[in-house]
């Protein structure tokens, strides 16, 4: 077998279960069309990369049931008896957009169950000793500020410990989430301890962009479509000094780094250009609010790939999405 067939045997295996019952099971010619979108000499070093970094950052069903079975028994969190203690917390369902954290409840749910007899509708009881917010992945973190000012503001006691619960965070979002939302409890007088369970923390935030665990180029591509949209957005973006691969290691390499880097980039201009419905904060690697070249998320979850994501990974018609999308 070639290794340009492995590759894209590997990635299709690595992505089995994305969207499972929903949409068609990757598969290798699935991976292949993807990969037939970008010029022929870089599709087998992109496919080596790309292998590498997903086996890294594809975060598959089983790995959610494995990461929540350890929450449930984890002596830190629930102390010598995880039975009382889950019986004593309630499950927040406040979501403000999106199915994440109604399918990420089902899970717990299902786990729950299978260990100690309980559902997540069973917990909490009159007064709960603490408030579960759960999701899949924290990216920029504005879902979950959102969804708890609000409760803050119109539902939560005067005081609370609340356990957030995500598989992965990114600095940069958590810190925004978590000040904004220590400043709603303040604002409201209310007392509300939080408390950070994760699987893994991705590094995202401004001042570490060298070190970051994101794509960040080092350079804008000698491209039309990449130069026009980098002089809309009014001033030079913040590149990358090249040298690391991040701290969590998710690149193989700084060149294999680079080659994500620069043609997601401008696969993402060009894919701007064919899809005029994209919005201004659909950015070419990945929906961001502020004037950047976009928020470079390499996490994909079994159940969607977030928006936060470069566009050549998810965008849809007449570019073919390698990880098709469930809007919310």
């Amino acid at each position: 077998m070639s290794t340009r067939n492995q590759l894209l045997n590997s990635v299709a295996g690595i992505i089995a279960d994305y969207r499972s019952g929903e949409v068609a099971a990757p598969t290798s010619q699935h991976v292949e069309r993807w990969i037939n979108q970008f010029a022929q000499p870089i599709q087998e070093p992109m496919l080596a990369e790309l292998n590498y970094a997903l086996s890294r950052t594809y975060i598959s069903k089983a790995t959610v049931e494995s990461f929540l079975l350890g929450l449930l028994k984890s002596s830190s969190v629930v102390g010598n008896d995880p039975c009382a203690f889950w019986r004593g917390a309630k499950f927040l369902s406040i979501q403000g957009g999106g199915h994440s954290q109604r399918e990420m409840l089902d899970l717990f749910d299902q786990v729950l169950k299978k260990e100690y007899g309980l559902t997540t509708a069973q917990c909490g009881g009159t007064e709960p000793h603490t408030y579960l917010y759960l999701d899949d992945v924290l990216f920029t973190g504005s879902r979950i500020r959102n969804d708890l000012t609000t409760w803050i503001n119109f539902s939560a006691p005067a005081s609370a410990n609340v356990l957030v619960v995500t598989m992965g965070i990114h600095s940069g979002g958590q810190y925004f989430a978590r000040t904004k939302i220590e400043e709603a409890a303040r604002a409201a007088g209310k007392r509300i301890t939080l408390t950070w369970r994760y699987a893994v923390e991705i590094e995202d935030r401004r001042a570490h962009t060298d070190v970051s665990d994101v794509l960040r180029p080092t350079s804008v591509p000698d491209d039309p479509a990449t130069q026009a949209y980098v002089q809309s957005l009014g001033y030079a973006p913040v590149l990358r000094r090249p040298g690391s691969v991040g701290g969590k290691g998710f690149f193989s390499s700084e060149a294999g780094r680079n080659l994500l880097e620069q043609e997601f980039l401008k696969t993402g201009a060009y894919i701007r250009s064919i899809c005029p419905h994209l919005g201004v904060y659909q950015r070419p690697l990945g929906n961001m609010v502020l004037q950047t070249l976009g928020f470079g998320a390499m996490i994909v979850t079994f159940r969607n790939c977030p928006n936060n994501a470069p566009l050549a990974l998810w965008t849809g018609d007449p570019w073919y999405p390698l990880f098709p999308r469930k809007t919310n």
